[in-house]
């Protein structure tokens, strides 16, 4: 494999490119060789999953949160990731639109209205639909899912690889974060799996949002021209917006990546004031105020709920959580690793404390802001204590439309309806740009960039990724590899959890050093106390 790699021109590490690639191709041949069989497996392994382990994933995710938050605010909170005289290569503004572009912007756009408008018309707790009470319900559901503890799922391992990465010098890969239990393990057999393991999971995790973000781009196009919302046109808007990120890509993550995600967080701020100063500005402004503690009321509840009782109702099994949480959960954690490792690489030079509160509680605040204006807003105008409108309709007819039936409801529709569309395109380039740039630096195993081809390859196969699974299956593909992720989900759920104890083993060796330290400096305090008195002596000795 090294006179492979030497030969292709690439500087990598070949057995963790070579087997990923491989891998990747194999999985996505069996699937679309074998859609039948190889569902009905994943169909049956997601079922066993979210029936019998949907508590851990519930529980873990809280977990996860309360332990950052600790840390936050522990003594550990001063530690940099890096040394102690390391400072941000990136201003606070630009930091923020990389991690959020880099992470749940698609997500957003895609649910900002459908989710909060599917609980709304179809509450999870059999309360009265379009109620009062539905439409509280549904905005606590909503943040609940894309808030503090979908953020917890990045922050976690991003803070675990900034922690071991830059604090100890190792390699940046995955197995790294391993290196309190496996030791020099972590370049062996051992390691090289579990990198070659994050780096599959990354491909196929982003593979299923960039199929949201492409329906929901055919879906606007369609509404915009009455183009036929069909295959021929997501296999373009896949090629074209592939194209986008591979120029992005080539520029590198300071030229390319961080000045499309200023412009791509900055339109979306744009639209979103458009969406609360053209609409019910007054109610929308005490609706903010009034779900900061709608969230806070019922985060505690929300984070234990694990729908205990839905065996005793018709649905049976996991009722209406498995098909919600846990695949929410199972999903984001796949993707864990690439923004974990993405985190952490443009957070170098921060403190533990800035890292948790900049990572876990801006992005939260701002999709608190973003679901309450489009939420609020979608489900104000569907019709609260009503009988539901042309926004629910849409969203039972097909969840891409969500969002361009409601900008039916405001001035310049189809202004709103493209800039919608543009938005959607450029944050699903920022994710596909961002996951190259580190599924090339898991392979390599260096923050440092890779050649040009090393990192289009990488960029050119999402696409592809994508595209053939359309092309190839279609919405059975989709749903195929939705139910792969899944499964694969609960064992990158393990490694995720494990990091919670591997960034425990390093605190305490911080713990054992400042310990040490603070000892040694009570020592030398100590000594000098003891020497204080000789020297107070010395010129009376002598005068005598």
């Amino acid at each position: 494999m090294d006179d492979l790699a030497r030969r292709l021109g690439l500087r990598t590490n070949p057995t963790i490119f070579f087997w990923s690639a491989g891998l990747m191709v194999l999985i996505l041949i069996i699937l679309l060789s074998f859609p039948g069989p190889i569902g009905s497996a994943f169909s049956s392994g997601r079922e066993w999953v979210v029936t019998n382990l949907g508590w851990f994933f519930i529980l873990g995710v809280t977990t996860w949160v309360i332990f950052l938050i600790w840390v936050a605010f522990s003594r550990f909170g001063s530690l940099r990731l890096g040394g102690p005289d390391e400072r941000p290569k990136y201003d606070n503004f630009s930091w923020f639109a990389m991690l959020f572009a880099g992470g749940i912007g698609t997500i957003l756009m895609f649910w900002g209205v459908a989710e909060p408008i599917s609980h709304f018309s179809s509450p999870p707790r059999n309360l009265e639909p379009y109620s009062v009470a539905a439409s509280q319900d549904a905005m606590a559901f909503s943040l609940y899912h894309l808030s503090l503890h979908t953020w917890a799922i990045f922050t976690l391992p991003g803070l675990a690889f900034g922690y071991f990465i830059y604090r100890y010098q190792l390699p940046m890969r995955v197995s790294s974060v391993f290196y309190p239990f496996l030791k020099e393990g972590i370049h062996g057999p051992i390691g090289r799996a579990i990198d070659i393991f994050a780096v599959l999971g990354t491909l196929f995790g982003l593979a299923v949002s960039l199929g949201l973000g492409t329906s929901q781009i055919s879906a606007g196009l369609n509404a915009l021209t009455g183009v036929p919302d069909a295959v021929w046109l997501q296999v373009i808007i896949i090629t074209v917006l592939t194209m986008v990120a591979v120029s992005s890509i080539v520029a590198g993550l300071d030229k390319g990546v961080r000045r499309l995600s200023n412009l791509n967080i900055g339109m979306a701020i744009l639209l979103m004031l458009f969406i609360f100063f053209a609409g019910e500005t007054v109610f929308l402004a005490r609706q903010l105020i009034e779900t900061i503690g709608i969230y806070a009321q019922n985060l505690i509840p929300l984070s234990f709920w694990n729908d205990a009782m839905a065996r005793y109702t018709d649905d049976g099994g996991w009722g209406w959580q498995g098909g919600w949480t846990v695949f929410y959960w199972a999903w984001t954690v796949t993707w864990s690793p690439f923004m974990g490792v993405f985190l952490a690489r443009i957070s170098r030079g921060r403190t533990v404390r800035e890292f948790v509160v900049g990572v876990l509680a801006a992005p939260s605040a701002f999709t608190l802001i973003w679901f309450t204006v489009f939420g609020w807003s979608a489900m104000e105008i569907d019709g609260i204590g009503g009988d539901g409108g042309e926004i629910s309709a849409a969203v039972a007819e097909s969840v891409p439309l969500a969002m361009f039936a409601f900008f039916e409801h405001f001035p310049g529709t189809t202004l709103l309806q493209g800039l919608g569309v543009v938005i959607v395109a450029l944050f699903f380039a920022t994710s596909s740009d961002s996951a190259s740039l580190v599924v090339d630096m898991l392979c390599a195993g260096t923050e440092e960039s890779g050649p040009t081809r090393q990192r289009v390859f990488w960029g050119v196969s999402e696409g592809a990724l994508a595209a053939s699974l359309i092309v190839l299956g279609g919405e059975a593909g989709l749903t195929a590899l939705q139910e792969v992720i899944t499964v694969i989900g609960l064992p990158i759920f393990i490694l995720v959890f494990a990091m919670l104890f591997a960034l425990l083993v390093g605190f305490r060796s911080e713990r054992d050093l400042m310990s040490e330290r603070q000892i040694r400096r009570q020592e030398r305090r100590a000594a000098r106390r003891e020497r204080q008195p000789e020297s107070e002596q010395a010129p009376a000795t002598s005068a005598e």
